[in-house]
């Protein structure tokens, strides 16, 4: 949920993306992250950028976005598009991290490659995760296949995610419970969520952080 996504001037934005359907997501994540700090869940943040000479942005990646109009490490608005350091990449303030949380920064669209997300997991002993985020179809699937691979029990929030188009959302959720069942995981919405964690006070092995909400 980063500024280059969510707000006018950035990345989405010069896309031509609608930047109203990728903001919706942000008072559902809000209350899920709040719940998840009450209740000793872990937060973590991920957020899609690159260093500021590009070296770790592949030659495709760049032409894809010059194509869409929006050249990753071009000046917008909110500073270079999806540029470590720059305003654009920072996490929309609604939703900024507190005290405690981690942030881990991405080259690319999955949360796993490149970082060390697999490791603050498996040190928190970390089994299930509640994914939230934009967009549904591109980082939130990416982040969610390479999770179930890992061995991960996953919930797509559907609500608290977002695509710039409805009907990809609908089918990016609907690839995840298929006809073959729950392999990606479940859908949920954030009151069913919200429900869940309130049907019992924290276990140990809760306060042990052994599930994150990973936005």
């Amino acid at each position: 949920m980063q500024r280059d996504f969510c707000e006018a001037g950035g990345y989405a934005a010069a896309c031509g993306l609608d930047i109203a359907l990728l903001r919706q997501p942000i008072e559902p994540i809000a209350r899920l992250i709040a719940a998840a700090r009450e209740r000793g869940i872990a937060v973590i943040y991920t957020r899609e950028g690159h260093r500021p000479d590009l070296a770790d942005c592949h030659p495709a990646k760049r032409a894809r976005s010059a194509a869409c109009g929006a050249g990753i490490g071009a000046r917008g608005a909110l500073g270079r598009f999806l540029v470590r350091g720059e305003p654009g990449h920072e996490v929309v303030p609604e939703l900024a991290p507190a005290a405690g949380d981690r942030v881990v920064d991405k080259p690319g669209y999955g949360a796993f490659y490149q970082t060390d997300l697999e490791l603050l997991l498996r040190v928190r002993a970390t089994t299930h995760l509640y994914v939230t985020g934009v967009t549904t179809d591109i980082c939130v699937h990416s982040t969610l296949r390479e999770a179930v691979d890992r061995g991960y029990e996953c919930v797509t929030v559907a609500n608290a995610c977002a695509a710039a188009d409805a009907s990809i959302h609908a089918a990016a959720l609907g690839l995840i419970e298929g006809p073959e069942g729950p392999i990606l995981g479940r859908v949920r919405d954030t009151a069913t969520v919200l429900a869940e964690w309130g049907d019992s006070q924290p276990s140990a092995a809760l306060n042990n952080a052994n599930q994150g909400a990973l936005s």
